[in-house]
C-alpha cells in the first residue's frame, strides 16, 4: 500500500502544555487554557488575529455539561468571527483536522488545543460512556478493569509478563523526571493490584491540564520555527466496536494508520506513544515493529502525566519539540482513543537535514 503523499509541506512550529496537576479546582477550563495559549503564540511571535484556523478537541462528559467547549473558547478570542472547529475527542484529532485544512491551502496558520478536567469525578466511570450501548456499557466494565482484560491476553499469549510491564513503568517514570510539567516523575514502587494483573504502577495518573500547538504551511513554518517538525504522514483508523471480535493482543488499525502515514519507510528514531497502560506499550510496539535502537516515550509518556483528552495531542507536541531542539530527526507520535486501544492515529513527523 502506497502512503499518502502530502501535496503542500505543513509543519508544527510550536507546543506549550500546562504543569498537569491531581487537581485544578481553583481553575475553570479557560483559566486553564489560557496560559498555554499565550505561551503558544508567544513562541512564533503570532497574534490571535493572524490564526487562520482554530480546532480544539475535548469532551463534555468529562465537564458534565453540553458544549462545555464553547466556553473556553473565551480564552482563545471568539469576537472578532473567526474560523473554528470541535472535535468530541482527544486533541490529536483536531490537529487532525487542522492538518487537513491547512493541505486543502484554506488556511496556512492553525491553532490547535486541547485539555481535560478528570478531577471532578470518576474518570473511570465516564469512559464506560465510550462502550457499544447494547451489550457493553450496561455492565459498567470500567476503564481500568478493560485494560486488565488486555493485559491479561497479553500474558496468557506469551507476549509478556509482569516484571517486564513493571520495566516499563520504571523506564517512563524515571524519563518523566526530566520533563518539568510532568504529574507523576521518578521511578516508584508498582503498589497492589487495582485490577490483576495491572498495579498501580502500570495505570496512569488521574489528573488535569492542557496543550496547544501551532500548525503553518511552507516557508512560513520556516520563519517562525529555526527548525520545523514538518508532518510527513498522518493517518488515522479503527478497530471494530465490538471488544468480543478483536484480538486485544495486537492493533491492525495502529498498523494501517502508521503504514499509510509512511512510517516503515524508513526508521524513526523516537516514539511518543499513547499508551495509559504499560500493557498497551507492548501492543504499539509490536503493531510499529519498533525495537531498542528507538527512543519510546522520552517525555514519560502518558504515565507520567494523563489529562484525558490532551494526552494523545501531547503525544504529537513531545515529538515536534524534539525535533525543534534537535534531539530528533524522524519521529513517529501516536494518539488513541476508546478503550483498548480502539482508535488509533499515528503521524510521522521530520526536520530538516542537518548542515
Amino acid at each position: 500500500m502506497t502512503p499518502h503523499r502530502p501535496a503542500r509541506e505543513v509543519a508544527i512550529v510550536a507546543f506549550a502544555q500546562s504543569d498537569h496537576r491531581r487537581r485544578t479546582d481553583d481553575l475553570s477550563e479557560v483559566e486553564m487554557v489560557m496560559p498555554v495559549l499565550h505561551d503558544v503564540l508567544r513562541q512564533t511571535g503570532l497574534k490571535a488575529s493572524d490564526i487562520g484556523f482554530t480546532c480544539s478537541g475535548s469532551s463534555d462528559y468529562l465537564a458534565g455539561r453540553a458544549f462545555s467547549f464553547t466556553m473556553a473558547l473565551d480564552g482563545v478570542g471568539a469576537w472578532p468571527p473567526i474560523s473554528e472547529s470541535h472535535v468530541e475527542t482527544d486533541g490529536a484529532w483536531a490537529l487532525y483536522e487542522a492538518w487537513v485544512k491547512l493541505l486543502t491551502g484554506e488556511a496556512d496558520t492553525a491553532l490547535v488545543y486541547s485539555y481535560g478536567k478528570s478531577s471532578p469525578g470518576s474518570v473511570r466511570d465516564v469512559l464506560t460512556r465510550q462502550l457499544d450501548p447494547y451489550y457493553l456499557a450496561p455492565l459498567w466494565p470500567d476503564s481500568v478493569a478493560l485494560a486488565a482484560l488486555q493485559a491479561q491476553a497479553l500474558v496468557d499469549a506469551g507476549h509478556t509478563d509482569e516484571p517486564a510491564l513493571a520495566a516499563i513503568a520504571e523506564r517512563s517514570r524515571s524519563d518523566a523526571a526530566a520533563n518539568p510539567h510532568a504529574q507523576l516523575p521518578g521511578a516508584r514502587p508498582q503498589g497492589e493490584y487495582v485490577v490483576q494483573p495491572l498495579r498501580t504502577g502500570d495505570c496512569p495518573p488521574i489528573g488535569d491540564g492542557a496543550a496547544a500547538v501551532i500548525l503553518a504551511a511552507g516557508d512560513l513554518a520556516r520563519e517562525l520555527c529555526e527548525r520545523p517538525a514538518w508532518i510527513r504522514g498522518m493517518d488515522h483508523r479503527i478497530e471494530a466496536h465490538s471488544l468480543g471480535v478483536r484480538d486485544l493482543t495486537d492493533s491492525p488499525s495502529t498498523r494501517l494508520a502508521a503504514e499509510r502515514a509512511g512510517a516503515f519507510e524508513r526508521p524513526v528514531d523516537t516514539a511518543e506513544l499513547h499508551a495509559p497502560f504499560t500493557s498497551q506499550e507492548v501492543v504499539l510496539a509490536k503493531a510499529l515493529g519498533l525495537d531498542e535502537s528507538v527512543r519510546v516515550n522520552p517525555s514519560g509518556g502518558a504515565l507520567g502525566a494523563n489529562p484525558v483528552m490532551a494526552t494523545g495531542l501531547i503525544r504529537l507536541g513531545e515529538a515536534a519539540a524534539r525535533i525543534h531542539r534537535g534531539a530528533s530527526d524522524r519521529a513517529l507520535a501516536h494518539a488513541t482513543s476508546g478503550p483498548c486501544l480502539q482508535q488509533n492515529l499515528v503521524a510521522v513527523l521530520e526536520g530538516d537535514p542537518r548542515a
